[in-house]
C-alpha cells in the first residue's frame, strides 16, 4: 500500500496566500470627505467594515460621506481597497448612547 504525502500545488492562488488586515465587523478610520461642524472637510472618520475581500473593504459610516467628486453616498458605504493609504485600523472606541428605560 502506497502512502499518499499532500504537498502544496504549483498553482496555488495568490487569494488564498494574502492575508486580509480588516474583516467585517472591526472598526476603521478612513480618509474621506464628510460634514464637521456644518462645514465639509476632508478628513479621518470613523467607521465599520461591513464587506471585506482580499481586494476591497466596504465602510459604512453613521453621518454622511462624499465622492472626491462632490457627489453625497447614499447609502453611507465606501469601498476602499485592502492595503490602501486611506484606510487605518481605529484607534478609539465606539461611543454608545445609553437610551434611558421605560417604566
Amino acid at each position: 500500500m502506497k502512502k499518499i504525502l499532500a504537498t502544496p500545488t504549483a498553482h496555488a492562488r495568490l487569494s488564498d496566500l494574502v492575508v486580509k488586515p480588516f474583516a467585517v465587523g472591526e472598526l476603521v478610520d478612513v480618509l474621506c470627505d464628510h460634514n464637521e461642524e456644518g462645514e465639509r472637510v476632508r478628513g479621518w472618520m470613523q467607521g465599520v467594515v461591513v464587506q471585506a475581500d482580499h481586494k476591497l473593504v466596504a465602510v459604512q459610516f453613521t453621518q454622511d460621506v462624499y465622492l472626491t467628486d462632490g457627489w453625497m453616498v447614499p447609502d453611507r458605504i465606501l469601498f476602499c481597497q485592502q492595503g490602501a493609504d486611506n484606510i487605518r485600523a481605529s484607534t478609539r472606541r465606539r461611543v454608545r448612547r445609553v437610551r434611558a428605560r421605560r417604566r
